[in-house]
């Protein structure tokens, strides 16, 4: 009998594994623009984004936004924006990732109360459709097409 991993390889699926912090979120490792960052696996965020930090960090180039975050750790966030940008996971790659750029010190700040390391940014619901997710909770791992 084959399994889920033999099935989803057969169908050009790639497994990157993630990790469940203290915090109970889903914590992943990629590379946006070849640099290595540390990542919020969030099905809930319909956009990927980072830390006005990332700029420098992932080497992006940001413009202003108009558009406004609104998240679990508030409304009204000011933004930027970032576009063509390579972001790889595991094995899987996208060279057309749009991300939001907002200040993501209170989720920092959160996950440091409960001694949980800082990310660099959430990979979401955008990455999620373009790569035909499925996640796979029990095995801590999520496959990308």
């Amino acid at each position: 009998m084959e399994n889920l991993y033999d099935s989803l390889k057969k169908a050009g699926y790639k497994r990157v594994k993630f990790k469940i912090s203290k915090t109970q979120h889903l914590l992943i490792k990629g590379k946006i623009n070849g640099i290595q960052g540390s990542f919020i696996l969030d099905t809930g965020a319909s956009n990927s984004c980072v830390d006005f930090t990332g700029i420098g960090t992932f080497g992006l180039s940001a413009a202003d936004s108009d558009t406004k975050a609104a998240g679990a750790g508030g409304i009204g966030m000011l933004t930027q924006t970032s576009v063509k940008n390579t972001l790889k996971l595991g094995r899987w790659s996208t060279k057309k990732l749009g991300l939001v750029i907002f200040d993501m010190s209170h989720v920092n700040e959160a996950l440091r109360q409960y001694k949980a390391k800082p990310v660099n940014g959430i990979i979401g619901a955008d990455v999620l459709m373009k790569g035909k997710a499925i996640i796979d909770y029990h095995n801590h791992c999520f496959y990308l097409k």
